[in-house]
């Protein structure tokens, strides 16, 4: 009877054990009592960094910088390195795969609001006239085909303000850039700018949130050098 007690007390343990081991792996050992306050700051301070290196460079290259910026690549590189980052910390696998999701989710939102807020500041309006009308299976969406957009009079495709009701040789409200930096676009409508800016930065807000519980959880009670 004894025995069997022992064994079966052997087998809840092991199991026990097992839970723990999987659960660190997963979402980090979290060995520390009280408020890790150095790690707290280490991870507020890695995400936001790594946020800037985002968006930053999208908005930076959108206004006149680098044209290799506005693709939104420079910021899957930082998001690589972040996650290297992490893993080396030895996080949680769980966290890093949500701030590798995260992160690429900001990379190419950044450059699509850049472009939005470096249109509202200095793009200019102008008709074009509609050369072909499709709609695409992906998002559902009406997309017309314009000509003449700009001074160099070149060819675009735009879905704000496009409906199926227009037609080849109509005329649509086109918003571009003069400097040709952006791609043009239909002119969009009262606050959705604003609405694109919130959704961005609420990304990078839990962006930022989930990198820091990342960091702070990878704390271990045998790792040197890497304390609370």
């Amino acid at each position: 009877m004894r025995a069997e007690r022992r064994d079966t007390q052997a087998r809840r343990s092991a199991a026990d054990g097992l839970a723990e081991h999987l659960r660190s792996v997963l979402w980090g050992p979290a060995e520390f009592v009280g408020v890790p306050g150095r790690l707290l700051a280490e991870g507020v301070l890695a995400g936001t960094v790594a946020a800037a290196a985002i968006v930053g460079p999208a908005f930076a290259g959108m206004w006149g910088g680098p044209r290799g910026l506005v693709t939104g690549e420079l910021g899957v590189v930082v998001v690589a390195a972040l996650v290297l980052y992490l893993m080396v910390l030895r996080a949680g696998r769980v966290l890093i795969g949500l701030v590798a999701v995260l992160g690429a989710c900001l990379s190419f939102m950044a450059p699509d609001v850049a472009a939005g807020v470096v249109l509202q500041h200095r793009g200019l309006v102008e008709p074009a006239r509609v050369a072909s009308v499709q709609t695409t299976t992906e998002h559902g969406r009406t997309v017309c085909s314009v000509e003449g957009v700009g001074a160099v009079r070149a060819a675009a495709e735009v879905w704000r303000g496009c409906a199926a009701s227009i037609a080849p040789g109509d005329t649509l409200p086109v918003v571009y850039d003069p400097r040709g930096r952006v791609p043009a676009r239909g002119v969009a409508a009262p606050g959705e700018l604003v609405k694109a800016e919130l959704r961005l930065a609420a990304l990078a807000i839990v962006f930022v949130g989930v990198c820091t519980v990342a960091v702070v959880r990878s704390f271990r009670l045998e790792a040197t050098g890497h304390g609370a």
